[in-house]
């Protein structure tokens, strides 16, 4: 009988388990860093939105449905089995391709600040470019993992390529360099994860590199950033003004920051306080202390997807959690070297934080299916079965 409720006791411990096992400090960290980023959010452009819109939640409201939703999207995608995602991986590519066509369509795709990157639909706006990322990952996660051997032939790694490079052409009619950039390292990553020989990435690594200065030359906006990042002071009233004004909010918060809602640069002095520099805003009002927490915080985010991607029981598995940890990754290294004056400046958002609400629910969505990997990810054996053999 006692050996019976122990059994049965078990049997419930290991159900608990893998029903709420894995890396639980995803989801945790996840939901933190998104609920500071509603409160940064608030805090970098209640001005703003007072002025513009007359309602200074305006943009928090926004952003608040965004990470209720990213919630939802979080917790269905970390029950949901992430091995079906690989039957998927066709309709993730046209789906994404689709999108991204889309808002070249008079009417439908949305204009701003000479680019067209939103779809619209009545009062709701959709980044397909945020999805576009999360589709190719699935997609190549899946092609690459259902016959590995393939992928280090030259042929076998097209069809990831041609994926990846029609993303990329798409994004950069948009225009959007930033985004095309980030998607190509991925899509290097990807590929490089799956097992593609060295020689064949010179293939694609010397187009490419050769590539890049000849799509800054031929746009000139594009030339006036790479001068205002050599030297902002330039062009102190045009293409340098942002990054100054950057500057100049890291640099008045010093070490501890000026303290909540008190960022002054925020007073319409700093466009796009609340999305592509909204780090210049929580490094004001926190200083390098606070910087260095947030830092930490999607540093260990980070390492918890790299270990649950080595950790993975399945090759789809690794890929999977792999890519969405490079694309998190990617763009928050690329995002704070802009913020900082280190690379050219670039519209790119902080993940989790900025404000934009495709790209926190299909993040949040992301890292649900992150931690969905790591319930089944492969487990050291106990101290005391190793003691014994």
């Amino acid at each position: 009988m006692q050996s019976t409720l122990k059994s049965a006791s078990s049997e419930r411990t290991r159900s608990v388990r893998r029903l709420f096992g894995g890396q639980v400090a995803i989801p945790v960290l996840v939901t933190a860093l998104s609920a500071f980023g509603v409160l940064m959010v608030y805090s970098a452009s209640f001005y703003a939105a007072e002025t513009a819109y007359g309602d200074s939640f305006f943009f928090m409201k926004k952003q608040l449905v965004g990470f209720i939703l990213g919630l939802g999207a979080m917790a269905a995608a970390g029950f949901f089995p992430y091995r079906n995602l690989k039957k998927l991986k066709w309709p993730a590519l046209i789906v994404s391709l689709v999108l991204l066509a889309a808002v070249f369509i008079p009417g439908l795709g949305r204009e701003s600040y000479g680019a067209t990157r939103w779809i619209a639909v009545g009062p709701v706006t959709v980044q397909p470019s945020e999805i576009a990322k999360y589709g190719f990952v699935i997609f190549a996660a899946a092609y690459a993992s259902e016959n590995p051997e393939r992928m280090k032939k030259f042929a076998g790694m097209l069809p990831v390529l041609a994926a990846g490079g029609g993303i990329c052409v798409l994004v950069i009619l948009e225009p959007n360099m930033s985004i095309t950039m980030c998607i190509g390292l991925l899509m290097v990553a990807m590929l490089f994860l799956s097992g593609v020989k060295i020689r064949h990435f010179l293939v694609i690594l010397i187009p490419v590199a050769a590539a890049v200065p000849v799509l800054i030359a031929i746009e000139p906006y594009r030339l006036n950033r790479l001068y205002a990042f050599l030297d902002p002071w330039q062009s102190p009233q045009g293409e340098g003004y942002q990054l100054i004004q950057s500057l100049y909010a890291l640099g008045n918060g010093g070490w501890f920051g000026v303290g909540l809602f008190n960022s002054r640069q925020k007073y319409r002095f700093l466009p796009f306080a609340e999305s592509d520099f909204i780090l210049s805003v929580i490094g004001e009002e926190f200083g390098f202390v606070g910087i260095l927490i947030l830092f930490a915080a999607a540093g260990a985010l980070i390492w918890f997807g790299i270990r649950t991607a080595a950790r993975s029981r399945d090759l789809f598995g690794f890929l999977l959690a792999s890519g969405i940890t490079l694309v998190y990754a990617i763009q928050v290294v690329v995002n704070a070297l802009v913020v900082s004056g280190s690379i050219p400046p670039t519209g790119l958002p902080l993940p989790l934080i900025s404000s934009g609400n495709t790209s926190l629910i299909f993040t949040m969505a992301a890292m649900g299916v992150l931690y969905n990997i790591s319930k089944q990810q492969k487990r050291a054996p106990s101290l005391r079965r190793r003691t014994k053999e």
